[in-house]
């Protein structure tokens, strides 16, 4: 298991295009992925989930991937989060 704490720095924060991309990405990877902000722990392949986070430009979040092929996960979806714009890097 790989915890890493992760600033978000997209312009607007995941909304909706953002979070469809990072939700996309997670589920490219086997790995169980969940996002922890404060309180909440949420499913990162589930866009339902992620739309509730509702976070901003310059949050802190918590990155939790459990898996075979957690490396991977965890380098690609830090990536993915500390861009300005959402984009999906190889996709």
């Amino acid at each position: 298991m790989i915890n890493s704490i992760v600033t978000l720095k997209f312009k607007n924060g995941l909304e909706a295009r953002p979070t469809a991309l990072f939700v996309q990405l997670a589920s490219k990877f086997e790995s169980e992925i969940f996002i922890k902000l404060v309180d909440k722990k949420i499913n990162a392949k589930s866009i339902m989930g992620m739309m509730s986070l509702g976070t901003i430009k310059g949050e802190t979040v918590e990155l939790i991937v459990n898996g075979i092929d957690e490396l991977d996960a965890t380098d690609a979806i830090c990536e993915f989060l500390s861009k300005e714009e959402a984009v999906l890097i190889n996709g």
